[in-house]
C-alpha cells in the first residue's frame, strides 16, 4: 500500500463563495479532510502546513513546505501532494524542484473554483493529484504540477487564465502527460538540473519587466546596499530600452546579479540583437541569460542560487542552465 501525505496550505482549493458571491478563506480548510474515490492500495494522510491565500505566501513558507517533506521522506512516505492557491502556486512548485532531493514523487494542485461553487474543480484535481503521486512512474520526473487532468512539470509550467479551469499549461514543450481513465499516463521526460538543498532563504531579489520608454528610475531604486539580485523580463528575444543601460550598469558595477529573460509567452531569451540595448549588449555588460524560464520562476532560481552561497561562474551557471 502507498503511504501519500497530502500537504494543504490554503488557496481557492480551501475556500467558500458567501452570499455575496466573494471567494474568502474558511477557519478551517475542507479539502483537508478530504478523500474522494480513491484507489484501495493508497493510504492518505492529511496535514495542514497553513491556510493561505496563495499571494500572502513567502519564499519563507516554501522553504517550510520543504522542510515538511524532507521529514516525510524520513517517515517513509511514498509521496506527497500539496494544495495551494494558484496565483504562485508555479513559484512555490519551482522551489520545490530545485531544493528538494529527486527520491519520491512530489505533486502540487489547486483550484479554480471554490468549495461551493457549482463546477468546483478542487476535490477531482486533489484526487488526480493522488493518484499520480502513487504511481511508480512519478518517480524521478521532480515536481509535478496536476490540474485539469494534466500533468506539467514545476520548472516550466505557468498559470495562463486569470479564471478558466485549464488555465495551468507550458509553454513551448507542453505537459509530460495526462490522466486517461483514473490513470497517470506520461509521455515525456524531463532533464534534470542541480539540487540546492538549502535550510534558509535569502531577501531583496528582485523582478522588473521592460516596456516601451523604461528608463533607469525603477533600477536606481533598488541599487541599494541590501539588494541581493535582479531578474528582469526583457521585450522580444531579450532587449531592453537604451534609457535603461545607465542604471543596469550601476547595479552590475555593484555586484548585483541580472538576469535576463524574455517577456514574451513561448521562446526563450537570446543573445541576438546588436543594437544599442539588443541582448548581445547586454551579455557584454555581464547581464546573465536564462533559456527557459519566465520572470517568476527565474527570480525563484536566482533566490535559490543565492541562498546556497553561489557566487561568480557558479551562481551563472546554475541560473542560465534551465533548458540543459
Amino acid at each position: 500500500m502507498k503511504r501519500i501525505l497530502a500537504l494543504h496550505t490554503g488557496g481557492t482549493i480551501s475556500m467558500s463563495q458567501d452570499e455575496n458571491g466573494e471567494v474568502t478563506p474558511n477557519s478551517a480548510n475542507p479539502i483537508a479532510s478530504a478523500t474522494g474515490p480513491l484507489n484501495d492500495d493508497i493510504e492518505l494522510i492529511n496535514e495542514e502546513v497553513f491556510n493561505l491565500p496563495s499571494p500572502h505566501i513567502t519564499p519563507k513558507h516554501m522553504l517550510k513546505i520543504k522542510q515538511r517533506i524532507k521529514r516525510a521522506e524520513d517517515e517513509g512516505i511514498d509521496g506527497v501532494v500539496v494544495t495551494h492557491g494558484t496565483d504562485t502556486l508555479e513559484e512555490t512548485a519551482y522551489f520545490l524542484d530545485l531544493t528538494l532531493p529527486n527520491t519520491i514523487p512530489v505533486v502540487m494542485t489547486g483550484a479554480m473554483r471554490s468549495s461551493n461553487q457549482i463546477g468546483s474543480d478542487g476535490l477531482y484535481n486533489f484526487q488526480s493529484a493522488v493518484l499520480v503521486a502513487a504511481t511508480a512512474e512519478a518517480y524521478g520526473k521532480g515536481v509535478l504540477v496536476v490540474m485539469n487532468d494534466e500533468i506539467h512539470t514545476a520548472r516550466y509550467v505557468t498559470k495562463t487564465h486569470t479564471t478558466n479551469v485549464d488555465t495551468f499549461r507550458t509553454p513551448t514543450f507542453g505537459p509530460i502527460g495526462l490522466i486517461v481513465e483514473h490513470k497517470a499516463v506520461f509521455f515525456q521526460e524531463l532533464v534534470q538540473s542541480e539540487v540546492c538543498d538549502i535550510d534558509q532563504v535569502i531577501d531583496n531579489v528582485y523582478l522588473l519587466e521592460a516596456y516601451a520608454g523604461m528608463d533607469s528610475f525603477l533600477f536606481d531604486a533598488i541599487d541599494r546596499p541590501e539588494t541581493k539580485g535582479l531578474v528582469l523580463e526583457g521585450t522580444g528575444a531579450g532587449n531592453v530600452p537604451p534609457e535603461t543601460l545607465d542604471g543596469i550598469s550601476k547595479l552590475l558595477a555593484n555586484d548585483i546579479p541580472i538576469v535576463l529573460v524574455s517577456r514574451c509567452y513561448n521562446g526563450v531569451a537570446q543573445d541576438i540583437y546588436g543594437y544599442e540595448g539588443g541582448g548581445i549588449e547586454l551579455k557584454k555588460m555581464g547581464v546573465t541569460f536564462c533559456r527557459g524560464l519566465n520572470g517568476p520562476k527565474a527570480r525563484i532560481k536566482l533566490l535559490v542560487g543565492l541562498s546556497a552561497g553561489k557566487t561568480g561562474a557558479d551562481l551563472v551557471n546554475f541560473v542560465s542552465d534551465a533548458i540543459s
